[in-house]
């Protein structure tokens, strides 16, 4: 059994995207847009701040308070899109409850989504057609599953989640690089019998889902869940300690998945459209 080292694969990355921005003519300007102050969203915010810095992103984190209105973050939206010195757009999410996410999403420029989130970036990675930005986290899963010399041509992929952010971009990615892909998620009937058919398994539903020690031998677990247990450990989906033995590679929570979306979200971030 093989850990997938996201940390070391990610600090390659990040090295490669410092190395591509100290060549561009322009300095990639990042604006991160945090509404309110959710503990979770002020650490991710900081780490996004502090992987900009260190691969020459330059970044600007606009604070907001969570009682703002929906016109007033549109509005911030609107200024970041039409300011040519801002090349990447991302507000933090969760947003509170008053303010429609999906309005805001699809207020950012598709060429500055940086996230991947907009319609018009789903839409054409639904469609195959290639996207301004892919999401951040299934993009790193497959930057992982490619350093690690993972096939995934004619593979049966299980994607166990279908949430917007990863479930069901990682299918519609898998789908295109060739692999069969089963759509899963909390409600799916006999899912410890589907699991035994799959050749690669990402689980992305925020809680412990894949216990069963019957995955299928050499088999690549990608665990994206990250939570607390009752004792205040971090964990994940996957009950790793269960099905370590039984697969192939599998990754660490923390140290798998985590890192892999900064570094893709940071590749995203060095890109920059007209």
């Amino acid at each position: 059994m093989v850990i997938l080292d996201g940390k070391k694969t990610s600090s390659k990355i990040l090295a490669e995207v410092k190395n591509r921005v100290s060549t561009m003519n322009i300095v990639p300007h990042l604006a991160v847009i945090l509404v309110g102050e959710n503990p979770a969203s002020i650490i991710y915010v900081n780490n996004k701040k502090k992987a900009a810095e260190q691969v020459g992103i330059k970044s600007t984190i606009i604070k907001m308070e969570k009682d703002i209105t929906e016109q007033y973050l549109l509005d911030e939206i609107a200024e970041l899109n039409n300011d040519n010195t801002v090349t990447g757009i991302l507000v933090q999410l969760p947003l509170p409850e008053h303010i429609n996410k999906n309005n805001i999403i699809t207020a950012i420029s598709p060429q500055k989504d940086v996230d991947g989130f907009h319609p018009e970036n789903v839409g054409k990675l639904v469609s195959g057609i290639e996207p301004y930005f892919y999401p951040a986290t299934p993009q790193g899963i497959l930057m992982l599953t490619d350093e690690y010399n993972i096939p995934l041509e004619g593979k049966h992929a299980v994607v166990i989640g279908r949430s917007n952010i990863v479930g069901k971009p990682m299918g519609q990615m898998l789908l295109k690089r060739n692999a069969t892909v089963t759509m899963c998620h909390s409600y799916t009937n006999n899912l410890d019998e589907i699991i035994k058919t799959a050749d690669l398994v990402v689980s992305a539903v925020g809680k412990k889902i894949v216990r069963c020690k019957m995955v299928r031998k050499n088999s690549v677990v990608i665990d994206v869940g990250i939570f607390k247990d009752s004792n205040g450990k971090l964990t994940g989906d996957v009950d790793f300690d269960i099905v370590s033995p039984s697969c192939g590679f599998i990754t660490p929570v923390p140290g798998g998945v985590g890192p892999m979306t900064i570094a893709s979200l940071m590749y995203n971030a060095s890109k920059v459209y007209p």
